[in-house]
């Protein structure tokens, strides 16, 4: 596929996964994550039970109404539903697209505390394999842990250059990128403290993806919500709203399409509420204010599923119920 192609086919991509009203399910959990997940309802993380459970989530009926993507784990992508039906073409029918996360999650960077992440290499041949299963769209995920003197500027240009790599090597490859640079809740840390780092992390992000020739209207940036640490004292939704934007302003380009907020450690409730916010105070930002939840959609699921099969229908309510919450949330660009 040539360069016009390529282009052509990420326009689409954007345009449908850039929807006012929708947002995308973060469906990836690795094989560790979902254990532990799994565990906490007492469901043993067998492929069968991954298999139905994330089945569960993408023949929601109606799902689509509110979620434009899902981002899948690689097992996913090639597993099918009970009628036979590959999941991703199951998504496609509902109009959501089928996307994939390709990180290999996190090493630690040599001579430091930080940590860089892993996936760039053999990254264009597995892309292949993806597309030809469906997948549309990727995300890779940084993160970054915060105390007085955490991350270090090497840590954030270090995973600045994947990040930018990554995403040049889906572009060259028609594939939309997610750039999922997060900073972590964990700890004690102020609001003041997670602007300042989440301010430097997207300032070095978007320095390395100019560097290398990522198109900013062909990618989506899935950044954290300006929180304080968990073990801090809470702020008010107003406060990480004004918070949010200001670092958003200082450092997203505005030809970027769209910034879809992951919710870290916040609860179901505080991810809707706080998007809320944001979305109320953004004024005329010229991006489209959306999210791209992975527990905050999925936990209610879990609680109300529990691995049983007679539940499925009462869990798949408690989804589109999570969607519906905050997908009106998501305003057209003003």
């Amino acid at each position: 596929m040539d360069n016009v192609q390529n282009a052509q086919r990420m326009a689409q991509t954007i345009e449908q996964l850039v929807a006012p009203g929708r947002g995308i399910l973060a469906a990836d959990e690795s094989l560790p994550t979902i254990e532990k997940r799994f565990a906490a309802i007492k469901v043993p993380s067998t492929e069968e039970n991954r298999r139905a459970y994330r089945s569960l989530l993408c023949d929601t009926a109606g799902l689509g109404d509110y979620i434009s993507g899902v981002i899948l784990f690689e097992e996913t992508l090639t597993q099918r539903n009970g009628e036979g039906d590959a999941l991703p073409r199951v998504l496609e029918r509902a109009g959501i697209v089928p996307g994939i996360k390709v990180d290999k999650g996190t090493v630690r960077l040599p001579r430091s505390a930080d940590k860089v992440s892993e996936g760039v290499d053999g990254l264009a041949a597995r892309l292949e394999q993806y597309i030809e299963a469906g997948a549309r769209f990727a995300k890779f995920r940084s993160t970054f842990a915060v105390d007085a003197t955490r991350p270090s500027r090497r840590a954030m240009e270090a995973n600045a250059v994947v990040q930018a790599r990554y995403a040049a090597i889906c572009q060259d490859a028609g594939v939309v990128p997610i750039v999922e640079p997060e900073v972590l809740m964990d700890g004690g840390h102020s609001l003041e403290r997670c602007a300042e780092v989440t301010e430097a992390v997207q300032h070095a992000v978007f320095d390395a993806l100019y560097r290398y020739g990522v198109v900013f209207e062909h990618m989506v940036l899935k950044p954290n919500m300006v929180v304080p640490g968990k073990d801090a004292a809470k702020a008010s939704s107003a406060a990480i709203a004004a918070a949010t934007l200001t670092v958003l302003k200082r450092t997203v380009p505005a030809a970027v399409a769209s910034v879809n907020f992951l919710s870290g450690g916040q609860t179901p409730e505080e991810a809707t509420e706080n998007l809320r916010a944001i979305n109320a105070a953004a004024g005329n930002a010229p991006w489209l204010l959306s999210f791209s939840y992975g527990r905050a959609l999925q936990q209610p699921v879990l609680e109300a599923w529990r691995g049983l099969a007679a539940n499925v229908a009462q869990a798949q309510t408690a989804l589109l119920e999570r969607a519906r919450a905050n997908g009106p949330l998501v305003r057209a660009v003003r």
